[in-house]
């Protein structure tokens, strides 16, 4: 087997890829403030930025979920990769040749199987893009052609063909190293009677990549009519692809979409092909799927989900579209951002679309027009017949049970008004009232659920996007919880930020303060982690390796997340300076001066006339000095530390 990645490559890697580039491709980012960018957690469900990247520090925290670390560990997390795939993989992303300390340079079929299988997909793509100029794919040629689509707009979306006979691309694969077993497990090859067989022949070839941009599957298109299969057949679900969990082309789409607030979602292949070459280039497609929960959460960090933010989707105009219409409608209500619909004219496709009327009627239909929910609530009402009182009572019944969904309850009313206008009743309250009861039964009979976007845990977060302004949870320590109402935590916490992130203010006078100088438990951890590192004085010279040397004297999860979270944490101040640092130094030293001079006190007054005259002497000596340490601190502030 291979050996262990040599430490000088790991600590290379980490410097080479900048967190903040892996981080923007998955989530949108934002300014945060004091040199930190912010975003939708990926990790857990929330409705405001809670998530908070460090660039000058490499490393990210959630503030909602408690996660965090540095670039290596944001990818093992968030692509479920071992430490060794993942250094891998991001090596490979920088150009690093990796050594090893048991037997230098890591053999290709000793690599992580989700590394393997990434490049098997690659490497099918090149061989599928490639057979696309062969005599036997000019039917895919011509099918294309007719679309609208020539060579260069093939070649933008890397389409490719796949030959008609058993086992081309499982012989060529092979031929590159992959084993029968990866090729089985990847899904490009199936067992036949004799060996694995190719999966897709004879068919268009669509690469379907991950919001990351690496190919995890493909979408084939029947050309033949003796091709007894489905008219498109997709990548089985496998260790890399999950059909709910990717979005056609969103590789192409994820800048703009994060750029303009708005994405297009689209049917199919050739709809997403014909918007981007129109112009619309924010649009995806779900491949071979609905549009579900895991499609919204990918959106929702891209868009940062604001009010702003608009999702347009483009259904055709037949049943089975209106039907993913509705679908989509009921996971509506997991968008802060605005929902429309929009269907062409005479229920084309954008494909077909623009083969009739051109670029700018594509670009025309996804103007957003009719809210998602307008369009749900009229196909539910038009089912039934307005014109009697029952129609008009049973349109009513169904409707309300969707628009009692709505958890805003502004929005809740002002569209239970406009349905009781679909529906021809005139007293308005009353079908608000009756959404209202409908909400209410919903809420008792599925239990309160509490803010199902928002946080995952009780600690909110402050409106400056700083610290938790509750408390943090401390499982590993003994000790209370902390409680940042308590001004010793809050300052403790502030001292503990700036040995992280700017050392230079606190440092030398921060190394020589105790572990005992900080009452909350879980800071005290921390600066023991502080102290096994070397010191704030580490930090320096190279910030980045002292942070990483903090977290590794971590003794558990619970330490080190909450080192990260200190380390990107923005200051409660506004000014962050010598005068800053120099205010928190001397609350935290003049705090423990005073926490000694009572318990000195407390114990002389608990022993009484027991003590020996000797001890009393030394303890009243001791007193003096702790007081006049403490006004000499109050007086002249961080001089007299």
């Amino acid at each position: 087997m291979a050996g262990r990645i040599n430490d000088d490559d790991v600590k290379a890697v980490r410097d080479a890829v900048p967190i903040d580039a892996v981080v923007s491709e998955y989530l949108q980012l934002r300014n945060a403030g004091g040199g930190n960018l912010k975003g939708l957690c990926p990790f857990h469900d929330e409705k405001s930025p809670s998530f908070q990247v460090s660039p000058s520090k490499g490393l990210f925290h959630c503030f909602g979920c408690q996660e965090g670390g540095d670039t290596i560990a944001f990818v093992m997390k968030i692509d479920h990769l071992s430490f060794s795939e993942t250094v891998e993989r991001l090596a490979a992303k920088a150009g690093i040749t990796l050594r090893y300390e048991e037997g230098g340079y890591s053999p290709s079929h000793q690599r992580g199987e989700r590394i393997r299988l990434i490049e098997a997909h690659q490497a099918a793509a090149e061989f599928y893009v490639r057979a696309l100029e062969s005599p036997e794919a000019e039917i895919g040629r011509t099918f294309l052609a007719e679309r609208g689509f020539d060579q260069d707009a093939a070649a933008h979306f890397r389409v490719g063909y796949s030959p008609a006979g058993w086992d081309h691309l499982t012989r060529y694969l092979r031929g590159k190293g992959f084993s029968d077993k990866e090729l089985i497990t990847s899904g490009l090859s199936q067992d036949g009677r004799r060996g694995p067989i190719d999966r897709f022949r004879g068919r268009l070839m669509w690469p379907i990549s991950d919001t990351a941009g690496d190919i995890v599957g493909f979408g084939a298109r029947k050309l033949r009519d003796d091709d007894n299969g489905p008219k498109y057949l997709n990548t089985p679900e496998t260790p890399v692809y999950k059909k709910s969990q990717v979005l056609y082309g969103i590789d192409l789409a994820k800048k703009d979409i994060a750029k303009a607030s708005r994405a297009v979602v689209v049917e199919g292949y050739t709809d997403v092909m014909a918007c981007h070459l129109a112009g619309v280039t924010t649009a995806i497609a779900t491949c071979g799927t609905a549009f579900g929960n895991d499609h919204i959460k990918i959106l929702r960090r891209l868009l940062m989900d604001n009010g702003s933010a608009r999702v347009i989707f483009t259904f055709d105009g037949d049943s089975a579209g209106q039907k993913a219409a509705l679908r989509a409608f009921e996971d509506d209500q997991k968008f802060a951002a605005e929902t429309y619909i929009a269907i062409a004219p005479d229920g084309m496709d954008p494909c077909d679309l623009r083969l009739v009327k051109g670029d700018d009627a594509v670009r025309d239909l996804v103007e957003p027009r009719t809210p998602l929910f307008e369009f749900a609530l009229r196909q539910i009402v038009g089912r039934y017949d307005l014109e009697t009182p029952a129609g008009r009572a049973a349109a009513l019944d169904e409707a309300a049970a969707v628009v009692a969904k709505i958890k805003t309850s502004s929005v809740q009313r002002e569209v239970a008004v406009q349905l009781a206008g679909l529906v021809g009743i005139l007293d308005q309250e009353f079908v608000v009232r009756r959404v209202a009861q409908l909400a209410h039964w919903a809420r008792n009979k599925g239990g309160d659920q509490g803010d199902r976007g928002g946080r995952g845990g009780p600690q909110g977060r402050g409106p400056r996007g700083g610290a938790p302004q509750q408390t943090a949870p401390a499982p590993a320590f003994s000790g209370p919880a902390l409680n940042l109402r308590s001004p010793a935590h809050r300052t403790e916490r502030e001292l503990l930020k700036l040995a992280l992130q700017r050392p230079a203010l606190v440092s030398p006078a921060f190394d020589a303060y105790g572990v005992d100088e900080f009452t909350a438990p879980p800071y005290a951890a921390v600066r023991r982690c502080i102290e096994e590192a070397g010191g704030a004085e580490q930090g320096i010279a190279d910030d980045r390796a002292y942070l990483g040397a903090v977290l590794d004297a971590a003794p558990d999860n619970t330490v080190r997340s909450l080192v990260t979270e200190l380390a990107v944490e923005v200051f409660i101040g506004k000014t962050i300076d010598e005068t800053y640092a120099g205010v928190q130094l001397v609350h935290v030293r003049l705090r423990a001066v005073d926490r000694r001079i009572a318990d000195v006190q407390s114990s002389l007054t608990r022993l009484g006339s027991n003590v020996a005259p000797h001890e009393l002497a030394a303890a009243q000596s001791e007193v003096w000095v702790l007081q006049q340490y403490a006004q000499n601190l109050r007086v002249h502030g961080a001089a007299a530390l």
